[in-house]
């Protein structure tokens, strides 16, 4: 279905929002004040039709609907599976964000004093989004069901995962507005398919805390994912989902490391780009030290 080659989505000086596709090579964001050209909305861009020129000012997240829940996968990837000392379920865990915990590229992510109290951590992870509604679809189905991917942030406040807080259920910990910052670009999947080896690497700060080759670690491929949550429920046209992250967050670091007041986190996936996000504190306060609370496990 896909008939572009990176999508992104950005706002006009003014506040309009505006879709364009970078199909040029090199691949080069637009810089803020350049006049681009861009269309109104995601079907005139799919149909090339009533195009505009529009000024670029700030990235918002590329997705055709910003409405709906974001679905999420956890412990997907071997590495992490092995350091949260978990065994790899028959069938991905699956569950959802609310639509008001997207955030956009290059966002601050301001966290209150309930969020940061409460082990605020990291999770770099491959994002796919739906092309089309769909219901019961086998893996070999699920390919054309997908309209392409992107970079995504699993932020979790992670002391509302553990058992005796939370039942160890994983929705709340991670429902926090603003807690899916997803971006820079959507690529097409003939675009992510020419990449071969693809690679996830997330810095804190400019610091490795996660590298991975995505399609060795990766337990649950996409069309894996998408065929088994879609049985038996539908699944809308666009829908975003977040499928797991490598080992290295913050929570398994030794001495453990949660996200601090300016903290930047940046997220890149060969063939994508990168996503950057700054961690604000409320008062610049430093977050709880998590090394004393015993019995952690997180697995996802």
């Amino acid at each position: 279905m896909a008939s572009f080659s990176r999508l992104i989505r950005f706002k006009s000086p003014d506040g309009r929002s505006f879709y364009a596709d970078l199909n040029h090579e090199p691949f080069q964001l637009p810089s803020q004040g350049t006049m681009t050209d861009a269309y109104r909305s995601f079907e005139d861009l799919l149909a090339r039709r009533n195009p505009v020129e529009a000024i670029f000012h700030s990235l918002v997240a590329p997705l055709p609907r910003d409405d709906l829940p974001i679905y999420c996968v956890g412990l997907n990837y071997k590495s992490h599976a092995e350091e949260a000392h978990l065994n790899v379920p028959l069938h991905p865990p699956v569950w959802t964000k609310p639509a008001a915990s997207l955030a956009f590229p290059g966002e601050d992510i301001s966290l209150s004093k309930f969020c940061a109290s409460n082990f605020p951590d990291f999770e770099g992870e491959l994002v796919f989004v739906t092309s089309k509604e769909c219901r019961d679809v086998s893996p070999a189905e699920a390919e054309s069901f997908i309209l392409g991917y992107s970079v995504g942030n699993d932020l979790t406040c992670r002391m509302f995962q553990l058992p005796d807080r939370n039942g160890g259920q994983f929705f709340y910990a991670k429902a926090f507005d603003k807690f899916a910052p997803i971006g820079p670009v959507l690529v097409s999947p003939e675009v992510y398919g020419r990449a071969g080896k693809i690679s996830l690497v997330t810095r804190v700060n400019g610091k490795v805390t996660q590298s991975a080759n995505v399609t060795e670690d990766m337990i649950f491929s996409p069309v894996e994912i998408l065929s088994f949550m879609s049985q038996s429920t539908t699944i809308p046209a666009y829908t975003v989902v977040m499928t797991g992250t490598p080992s290295g967050v913050g929570a398994f670091k030794k001495p453990r490391q949660a996200l601090g007041h300016e903290d930047v986190v940046e997220v890149a996936i060969t063939s994508i780009g990168s996503l950057h996000n700054r961690i604000l504190l409320p008062d610049g306060q430093s977050p709880i030290d998590m090394v004393e609370v015993p019995g952690h496990d997180d697995g996802a």
